[in-house]
Formats: C-alpha cells, structure tokens, sequence
C-alpha cells in the first residue's frame, strides 16, 4: 500500500480555507515563487478535468520544494483522478458533487502498490519470488 492515502472530501462539507495559513494557488501558478513558511495547505484547483496543471504543481511543491503541509485537490475532481493525485503528493481531494465517496475509496483500494516511486516515495515496490 502506499505510505499515504488520500483523504476524500465532500463538496459540500469541505471548508474553503480562509486562514492566512491557507494558500489557493491557481493552476497557472509557479509554486516555485511561493513562501511557503508557516502555510499548512495549499489548494490546487482543476479548472476541468483535462487540464493536469496542478499535478505538476503538486509534485513539485512535494518533491522539490519539500513542502509537508496538506495538498488539497479542488474544482473538477473525479474518482478516475485520485490515484493519480495521490502519487504525485495529493493529501486530500474535494470530490465534484456527482462523484460517489464509496466508489472513490474503492479505486483507492484497487492497487496496492506500484514499481515506480511517486511523490511521497522515490523507490517503488521491489517483489521477490
């Protein structure tokens, strides 16, 4: 399994933040220009779900900025994303209102593992026979 799983979230029960420890950044955003000190989240928005900006943003603000805040998946989140989102650094993902949480989760559950590393870890599963 992987070392971390995305937390799902309601549309409607999400809070939108509005702390100044809470940053929205814009998928056109170079995270790369953000001071991250004392931030706790940063919510990265789909505008639609064809547009996987922020997964670059995400992994980034993971892996080469060493950001350990919640990343947080906003805007066109569908169940077919979340796998994705979760590789490259995602912590939780605010579902569109059409997408069922449970059938979400159980992609979630689909694969236990992965060969390649991802966001969180560089080197992926090594199975021995």
């Amino acid at each position: 399994m992987s070392s971390r799983t995305i937390k799902l979230l309601d549309a409607g029960s999400a809070d939108s933040g509005g702390s100044e420890r809470v940053i929205t950044l814009a998928n056109d955003a170079d995270p790369r220009e953000l001071k991250l000190d004392g931030i706790e989240r940063i919510d990265l928005h789909f505008p639609k779900f064809t547009d996987g900006r922020a997964f670059s943003q995400a992994f980034l603000l993971r892996r080469r900025l060493g950001f350990t805040g919640e990343i947080r998946a906003t805007g066109d989140v569908l169940i077919d994303q979340l796998l994705q989102m979760q590789r490259c650094g995602f912590d939780a993902a605010v579902l569109r209102s059409d997408q069922n949480p449970t059938l979400a989760q159980r992609q979630l559950e689909r694969y236990p593992a992965f060969y390649q590393g991802d966001a969180h870890k560089t080197a992926g599963a090594v199975l021995i026979n």
